[in-house]
């Protein structure tokens, strides 16, 4: 490392500039705006005003439904717990570790797909009833966490 290698920390420096402070700053007389019109005026219009006509977003029907009391459920297949070795506790920490999950959003939920041949404990918030067999088969336990 030497001098020519130098930068300032990230996010440490801002330039300040300021719009409309003479034809010196580079920005000065109409700062930007141009001249006239209702765009180089003070008080600008809203986001999404189209000069009267009726804008894009009450053009578009409606459609569809959002329930305000969604849960987003992370699942993750019995294929996918297959690469945790014999005896391993797996839990939601060690699905996040092992990258199999990204986030847990409202819970992880264990399905069936795939088979498992070791014999794991597995905790999460849900089993399907084939997950829960298969992993019972394969001589290790199931839990429910909540």
């Amino acid at each position: 490392m030497d001098l020519s290698n130098l930068r300032p920390a990230e996010g440490s420096t801002h330039k300040n500039f300021r719009k409309g402070r003479g034809t010196g700053s580079g920005n000065g007389k109409t700062a930007g705006y141009g001249t006239k019109g209702q765009k180089a005026r003070s008080g600008r219009t809203r986001p999404g005003f189209e000069g009267g006509q009726m804008p894009l977003y009450r053009r578009l029907p409606k459609r569809g439904f959002k329930n305000p009391n969604h849960k987003e459920i992370v699942i993750v297949n019995l294929q996918q717990l297959d690469r945790f070795e014999d005896g391993t506790t797996v839990d939601i920490e060690k699905l996040l570790e092992s990258g199999l999950i990204k986030k847990t959003g409202d819970g992880v939920k264990v399905l069936g797909r795939g088979e498992l041949g070791k014999k794991l404990t597995v905790k999460a918030n849900a089993f399907s009833a084939g997950a829960k067999e298969k992993i019972e088969a394969a001589g290790g336990t199931a839990e429910v966490v909540d």
